[in-house]
Formats: structure tokens, C-alpha cells, sequence
């Protein structure tokens, strides 16, 4: 059976605009056409289009889907390739939500500092005005009264 670009998307999950762009980067073979010029696709391509949404929504990378894709068509692959690829990518999200920990207690810290009220001084914006040493300036003092408070946690 096939289908066109819309009912694809739909039985993928795939925006009909991602699938256009999935072909573009040679992340999904050009669909066939039809003699008016649209686009067929079969239910083994919308299974793909399933692979690729699944992957996306675990947050790999068009260059790791690529793999994945490959890994998943050979039927004679090493499953140690697949954990690698997948263990990769848990420690590239385990230093992402180390940044996300970082920015969010440097954005709570800034929130606790501002006033939030008819002023117009606001430490919120002076800290984006200085730029990226105005943050590291903030992101050490806040380590620092972390460490410290710690410490009298400890002693205490």
C-alpha cells in the first residue's frame, strides 16, 4: 500500500515538513513520485519515519540516526555497536543536564537577587549586560557560597 507525503506524516508521527527535510540531508531516501509529482511512500518507509521519530525523541543527532539507521537495516550487526552508540549518548546528555543544573541555579540565584519591583535596577539584566565573565563571576560566587555553607554545615 501506499501513501502520500500527508498520510505518511500522519502514521509516522513526522511532520510532512521534517520528512522533506530528512530527504534533503540524506537521512531518508527521496520518496518515488507519482507521474503528477507526489510523493509515495510505502508502510517499510513509514516504519523508517517511526525509527527516526523514536530516535529524535530520545535526542540523537541526525549523524547518530544515520548510524542507528544503518545499524538497524544490517541484520548481522554486532548489538556492542548499538550500546556503544547509546551509551555515547547518554554521557553527552548527562553533560548537557550538568549545563541545564548550571544555568538553572545561576537563573535562580539571579531571580533571588532581583527586588521584582517598581525599579528599574535589576540584577537579572545586569548580569546579561556584562556577557559571559559577568556569568562566570556569578557562577563563582555561588560555587563559592555553596562550598561555604557546606562547611558550616559540616562544622556545625
Amino acid at each position: 500500500m501506499s501513501m502520500n507525503i500527508g498520510e505518511a506524516a500522519k502514521a509516522s508521527g513526522v511532520s510532512a515538513k521534517m520528512i522533506r527535510h530528512y530527504e534533503s540531508v540524506g537521512l531518508f531516501p527521496e520518496a518515488a513520485r507519482t507521474e503528477s509529482g507526489y510523493r509515495q511512500y510505502t508502510d517499510k518507509e513509514v516504519s523508517t519515519l517511526r525509527f527516526v521519530r523514536q530516535s529524535r525523541d530520545l535526542g540523537f543527532s541526525i549523524e547518530q540516526i544515520r548510524e542507528l539507521l544503518g545499524l538497524w537495516q544490517d541484520r548481522k550487526r554486532p548489538s556492542r555497536q548499538v550500546r556503544a552508540l547509546a551509551q555515547a549518548h547518554i554521557e553527552e546528555l548527562d553533560e548537557k543536564l550538568v549545563e541545564l543544573q548550571s544555568m538553572k541555579a545561576t537563573l535562580e540565584h539571579l531571580v533571588h537577587c532581583c527586588h521584582g519591583d517598581d525599579r528599574p535596577d535589576c540584577p537579572i539584566i545586569d548580569s546579561l549586560a556584562q556577557g559571559p565573565m559577568g556569568a562566570a563571576r556569578l557562577r563563582q560566587r555561588r560555587t563559592t557560597g555553596l562550598q561555604a555553607g557546606r562547611r558550616g554545615r559540616q562544622t556545625a
